[in-house]
């Protein structure tokens, strides 16, 4: 029975060993896993409720202990004395609002060499109210102590826990120190929009272009291109999780319909759109075809006579069932696979009449970067809802679609780039996105404004769906809704260095000017200023006596910034 219980440091003799061969890259604190090991001494003098608190190993900068006590409950219609083993998560801290999942092993060892170890798993979400979870009867007493089981040697236990945790929300948790990236702030139900715009800054060739669309003379609330670029921008050099309310701004949404989940498919239906349009006439024009447009042709081919309709088309995304599904091939081959027009549904071949006919669709060209939306939600009509299905679906780092262009094609191979996954159901849910920034093989998990290292076995195959009862997964119904491929021949071109060189010196002005009034307004109410009701400019502001010099001195520091990069 899982158990939480709020804990004091008992003043039993307690020793915790530290792993062995710990490499440098692990003594941060922010590794994903860890061991602790604890030696609990003079086990028989353990009294009734008394606790005993291992020294905490750091694993993802939160410290973690291994809680033993002694518990008595109903057993077999008695009460039965038994040992209660607890993992224990950041229980000093008194901040509220932390969350941490956590997951791993309880082991309690034997000495005997014909004995097993006794183990158990445990997975919970760790937080301010449950800090502390296990099982309050992991061994009854009489089991422990009995020599036949060799778990107590000279009155001492040996218990271990391995835990591995995603990294925590709500405490301090340095995303730029701990992976180089940063991630975006959640208005409160945005993290749909903060994945898909982590998976464009990351397409570097795209981030070059945003960056020189002209935007001077913009308004900064109505303008998408400028607020992208804005986003970008702090993205790359900032330390600290973006805001994203100017993007939102300028999309024309009140603040209400920043907190309703957007379909994510017609959001980037619509930022592409906005920004093409910005693009038309200058340096950048045609960027966003030819990185992410492809060409297919729909047709219909009558059986019987010489008659035959094609339409091309340009797409920016491909919509891929998944639905009686097993893998990313068998989605594409039912995409081209062909429909059979004949009986009452016969195709009207005009001066040829009604014919029999082979309708399809064929590609023509694949763009260099790739979006696949996996169409995990379907409209149930004796409901009237839409429902999410969480089969399982398999996609691959590497995949080749040369055999979808045409019959007997070169290789046309592709290399995933980001899995953006949702967890719940159709009423709502969560959104993250794990990205390769480089393609080397090292994923990330962007998570609002949290941003961790990660396998890629966390990126791709615990994204797979169908796994409900996985420890591994911190929500349920947990599945990729979103694919982004790029073709590998493109790789270098793509996913191309970008520096402060491929911003305008224009542009770096702008956000310089807007990066100084900001601090300078945020400042002005730290310090006390005031503002006149009748007037919501910023000459309305008005300091009072001792703070002048602080104002001038932000003055001061804004202008030397800019003269320095002058």
């Amino acid at each position: 029975m899982n158990e939480n219980t709020n804990t004091d440091v008992a003043n039993n003799e307690i020793s915790s060993e530290k792993e062995p061969n710990v490499t440098s890259e692990e003594l941060d604190g922010g590794r994903s896993e860890g061991t602790i090991r604890f030696t609990l001494r003079s086990i028989s003098q353990l009294k009734d409720g008394e606790k005993a608190l291992s020294e905490p190993c750091y694993v993802r900068c939160l410290p973690w202990k291994i809680l033993v006590l002694i518990k008595y409950r109903e057993w077999e219609q008695q009460q039965q004395k038994g040992l209660g083993v607890f993992l224990q998560c950041n229980a000093d801290s008194k901040t509220p609002g932390w969350t941490c999942y956590g997951f791993g092993e309880l082991r309690l060892l034997t000495h005997h060499p014909q004995k097993e170890h006794l183990c158990k798993k445990i997975h919970h979400m760790f937080h301010f109210k449950e800090q502390d979870w296990g099982f309050a009867h992991f061994i009854l007493w009489k089991d422990l102590m009995d020599p036949e089981n060799g778990y107590v040697k000279d009155d001492t236990i040996e218990l271990e826990a391995h835990v591995a945790a995603e990294a925590p929300h709500g405490v301090s948790w340095d995303s730029k120190l701990h992976t180089g990236y940063i991630g975006l702030k959640n208005q409160g139900a945005t993290c749909y929009m903060n994945s898909l715009l982590q998976t464009l800054f990351f397409t570097n060739i795209f981030r070059k272009s945003v960056y020189k669309i002209p935007t001077v003379g913009d308004d900064s609330s109505l303008s998408v291109a400028f607020a992208l670029q804005r986003v970008f921008h702090d993205l790359q050099f900032s330390n600290k999780p973006v805001a994203t309310k100017k993007l939102t701004k300028s999309f024309g949404w009140e603040s209400f319909q920043s907190f309703m989940q957007h379909d994510v498919q017609e959001f980037l239906r619509v930022l592409l759109d906005k920004l093409e349009s910005k693009m038309k006439g200058t340096a950048v024009d045609g960027v966003i075809p030819k990185l992410f447009g492809g060409r297919t042709s729909s047709f219909v081919r009558c059986r019987h006579v010489s008659c035959t309709s094609t339409r091309e088309e340009t797409f920016y995304d491909i919509q891929l069932s998944v639905k009686g599904k097993s893998n990313i091939y068998e989605s594409f081959s039912d995409y081209v696979s062909t429909e059979l027009l004949e009986g009452e549904n016969k195709y009207d071949a005009g001066e040829h009449g009604l014919q029999e006919a082979e309708k399809g669709v064929r590609f023509d060209s694949f763009p260099p970067v790739l979006h696949l939306h996996l169409m995990r939600f379907h409209y149930d009509p004796r409901s009237d809802t839409s429902l999410k299905f969480n089969d399982r679906f398999e996609f691959y780092e590497e995949i080749d679609l040369g055999q979808y262009v045409r019959e007997g094609g070169p290789p046309l191979r592709y290399t995933l780039h980001a899995v953006l996954v949702h967890s719940g159901d159709n009423h709502g849910g969560h959104y993250v996105v794990f990205i390769d920034p480089r393609a080397d093989g090292k994923w990330y998990k962007f998570d609002d404004d949290v941003v961790s290292r990660c396998s890629k076995r966390e990126a791709i195959e615990y994204n797979y769906g169908g796994g409900e009862d996985a420890p591994y997964l911190a929500r349920k119904a947990t599945s990729a809704y979103m694919l982004i491929y790029i073709q590998t021949s493109e790789m270098s071109y793509i996913l191309q260095e970008v520096s402060g060189e491929d911003i305008p010196r224009e542009l770096r002005d702008r956000i310089v000017d807007e990066v100084r009034y900001e601090m300078v307004r945020s400042s002005g109410r730290k310090f006390g200023f005031k503002k006149n009701r009748s007037d919501t400019s910023v000459q309305s502001v008005r300091p009072s006596g001792r703070i002048v010099n602080a104002f001038r001195n932000i003055l001061h520091i804004a202008g030397t910034s800019r003269k320095h990069e002058d």
